[in-house]
């Protein structure tokens, strides 16, 4: 089932992505090392929906400003930066945002549709 038009993206991709965020709320947090060679949490660490919603966004954030940065320095005529990396950067960027906005979408419309409800 494909959400939105051309360039959709549909609902096992976005349940992929969620369980992405759902891996990265669960993971550990970098701790002091047990003897074992494994992280020591000190037992299991719990991260809230909000926390790994926050942290995807500043992800997606800091990808867009990379592209910013790399498009103006090129544009400054930085020969560090070739245009193939600008370019890269800002298709990443703006998947980054598709896929944001995809998941909101779906976000909104599961909260829309449990609102509702009947009790």
């Amino acid at each position: 089932m494909s959400i939105g038009g051309i360039g959709g993206i549909d609902s096992s991709r976005i349940q992929a992505m969620m369980e992405q965020l759902k891996a990265a709320a669960t993971k550990p947090a970098a701790g002091p090392v047990a003897p074992t060679g494994v992280p020591d949490t000190g037992g299991a660490t719990k991260v809230s929906f909000s926390d790994a919603l926050k942290s995807s966004l500043e992800s997606v954030n800091a990808s867009q400003v990379k592209a910013e940065e790399l498009g103006q320095a090129f544009a400054a005529g930085d020969d560090k930066v070739s245009l193939s990396d600008v370019m890269i950067s800002m298709q990443k960027a703006s998947i980054n945002m598709q896929a944001t906005v995809q998941v909101r979408n779906k976000m909104v419309s599961a909260y829309h549709e449990i609102m509702n409800m009947q009790v």
